[in-house]
């Protein structure tokens, strides 16, 4: 169809008459129109970078949630170590991201499994992408590392943390993603062809399966693999708690990443200056972008005020930690339909999705599996649910807005679309869980094997800011660190020296 906007002198003409100057006329005329397209051309391109570049700048900002919400989850003696892999989560994940992921993820055109262009962003930017784009997709990939690195705190060797998140975010992560979101997987309800999985293609919006369950499981096998920390359960089997050192560490973290999300999920529509031509000039991609971020609040809400009664119903106190985790797990389980689902839904979604992290995680203890952030249950749990939620949630209006082109689209089975979008979204759960298996716990086995996975057991009852980054991130006078087993104490720590690690002696 041809631009509305644009205009030719041959369209004109006619309009005056057969006097000598009108061909000018007309040419003159339509060059000055056709300017003003182009610049509003050029106006919408800027407003829609500059929206994906807030939204990016946003998700980014996560990476600081992250490391609050780490470091205040783990004891005292190891809060150096956590937030030194924070830090090098988003350095290491740059670099290999550059070289590696984005062209495996949305290097097109390419095969239904990976891409294959734009490494180290060669011949970018492109019709296919700016660099914006890669911008955002970067902070995604590094999410999803960040969300591996919770569940194997505390124990975990330095150096196999730097293979693992390079591995991850350089190609386990990125084929997912391309799986998915790219107009060329062979899962996404986006993909180009037409030739959707059973006519429907499955909808991971923000990615609950691309990036939270993708971390999870990822999680999942390293802490499975190099087991629980020392004292987490007793001989007994019985599950002792070792606390993290700072709630309002955990309650700044977890607003920081309530902050983030507002870009991680609205900002998934990539643009906003769209109309959709449906109910008026008022009504367009805009719209949408609200509706995402109060779906959004709603289902974390939600989620908070189900574990915090839940807890209390269980347990007998009110626990900040357990609602931060629980807004957190109803945040993961709405990314997934937030722009295809009514406000109301998102509730449910919220509701389920806190007593799905309850049940994970009694399940974890049954288990005697050790997560010290509950990131595997949380994103793993949690995620899954969000993605089955949108196969029974979705509204047709709503699937066609974000996904147009196909107005027979199979939508949500409980808004009256049939099973077909839940079928996609299942074989998305089975798929990601099976690719993670299959490329993650091969990586931490090798690691284990090689003996590069786990820290000593002297070291990690020291504590690893000791004994591995050379320095506390709280300095101690005179006090034993109430976190250091018993045959260990902190020595004297005077100005200008290094902290060190004595061995107490022992009774005769």
């Amino acid at each position: 169809m041809a631009d509305p906007l644009s205009c030719s002198a041959a369209d004109l003409v006619p309009l005056f008459g057969s006097a000598a100057n009108a061909t000018a006329a007309a040419a003159f005329l339509c060059a000055r129109f056709n300017d003003v397209s182009a610049d509003l051309t050029a106006a919408k391109f800027a407003i829609d970078n500059t929206y994906l570049l807030f939204s990016a700048y946003l998700v980014f900002a996560m990476q600081l949630g992250f490391a609050m919400l780490c470091a205040g989850s783990v004891r005292a003696k190891n809060t150096m170590n956590i937030m030194l892999t924070n830090v090098l989560d988003a350095a290491a994940g740059g670099l290999s991201y550059y070289l590696f992921g984005y062209a495996f993820a949305f290097g097109g055109p390419s095969n239904g499994f990976i891409g294959k262009h734009f490494f180290g962003l060669r011949d970018f930017p492109s019709p296919a992408g700016d660099y914006s784009f890669f911008l955002y997709q970067w902070a995604f990939a590094i999410a999803a590392a960040g969300i591996t690195s919770g569940s194997i705190a505390e124990r975990t060797q330095f150096v196999a943390y730097l293979i693992y998140s390079s591995f991850l975010t350089g190609f386990v992560y990125p084929v997912v993603s391309h799986w998915v979101w790219s107009v060329d997987g062979w899962a996404g309800a986006a993909k180009a062809d037409g030739n959707l999985l059973f006519g429907s293609g499955a909808i991971d919006f923000a990615g609950s399966g691309v990036v939270h369950m993708v971390g999870g499981i990822a999680g999942l096998w390293g802490a499975l693999i190099e087991g629980p920390r020392i004292g987490r359960f007793e001989h007994s089997g019985r599950s002792v708690a070792l606390r993290g050192h700072s709630a309002s560490l955990v309650v700044l973290g977890t607003f920081l990443l309530w902050f983030g999300w507002y870009g991680f999920n609205p900002g998934s529509f990539l643009a906003i200056a769209r109309s959709y031509d449906t109910r008026g000039a008022y009504y367009g991609q805009w719209s949408a972008v609200g509706r995402t971020a109060v779906t959004t609040t709603l289902a974390g809400s939600t989620a908070a005020l189900t574990t915090l009664f839940g807890k209390r119903l269980l347990v007998g106190h009110w626990n900040v930690i357990d609602v931060c985790n629980g807004l957190l797990g109803g945040f993961a389980a709405i990314t997934s339909g937030c722009s295809v689902v009514e406000p109301w839904a998102a509730i449910i979604c919220g509701f389920v999705a806190s007593w799905v992290l309850i049940g994970f995680n009694k399940l974890a203890e049954k288990a005697k599996y050790d997560d010290p952030l509950e990131a595997a249950q949380l994103h793993g749990g949690c995620g899954a649910w969000g993605l089955l939620f949108t196969g029974l949630f979705a509204k047709k209006a709503f699937v066609n807005e974000v996904y147009p082109g196909k107005p027979y689209r199979p939508y949500g089975l409980l808004m009256g679309g049939g099973g077909r979008l839940l079928c996609a979204q299942i074989v998305q759960i089975l798929v990601i869980i099976g690719w993670v298996t299959a490329t993650m716990a091969p990586l931490f086995w090798v690691l284990h094997k090689l003996r590069l996975l786990r820290i000593s057991s002297d070291d990690e009852m020291a504590g690893m800011d000791v004994t591995r980054h050379g320095g506390l991130a709280y300095i101690y006078h005179d006090q034993e660190d109430e976190n250091t087993l018993p045959h260990f104490k902190m020595a004297r720590i005077e100005p200008g020296e290094t902290p060190t690690v004595e061995r107490r002696q022992q009774d005769a």
